[in-house]
């Protein structure tokens, strides 16, 4: 494994995260997010129950974070030629398992449509944003990477 592309992944996927979040904490402020909470935030309390508001939401910023950088991490190290429309297909492949797996675990139902229908596509444009900013930033930064090495070589 290339330690280097799994940093750089980890990294991108961080900032990803943040892009992705940030939407998301403007939906939760302008009440135009269709969940009933953060989705990060409702699975924490699924795994470790009722817990103090303010542990509740550091876990679960942490955990979105951890697994979003983990997740760039994977693509940096399996995917040898990157591009947004790779960063796009791990978006759409994330927004399915967290559609069949993790809203219904949380007791949203597939897609969310338990709550609302509007869930499924408002985490569809999440997950994009997320995929979009990784491919996008993985492929620039392998292209700066591949040019200083060309050059300096």
């Amino acid at each position: 494994m290339n330690v280097h592309r799994a940093k750089r992944g980890f990294g991108w996927g961080i900032i990803a995260t943040l892009a992705m979040s940030t939407l998301m904490l403007v939906g939760f402020l302008t009440g135009a997010a269709p969940m009933p909470r953060p989705i990060p935030e409702a699975v924490v309390s699924l795994v470790v129950g009722d817990v103090a508001p303010p542990i509740r939401m550091l876990s679960a910023v942490s955990a979105h974070l951890f697994y979003g950088g983990v997740f760039g991490a994977l693509l940096a190290v399996t995917v040898d030629r990157m591009s947004a429309r790779t960063g796009l297909a791990l978006g759409v492949a994330l927004w399915i398992a967290m559609g069949v797996v993790v809203l219904p675990l949380v007791g949203w139902g597939f897609f969310g449509v338990g709550v609302t229908p509007k869930i499924a596509a408002a985490t569809l444009v999440l997950h994009l944003i997320y995929g979009g900013v990784l491919g996008w930033a993985l492929d620039r930064t392998s292209e700066a990477t591949t040019s200083t090495t060309a050059t300096a070589g």
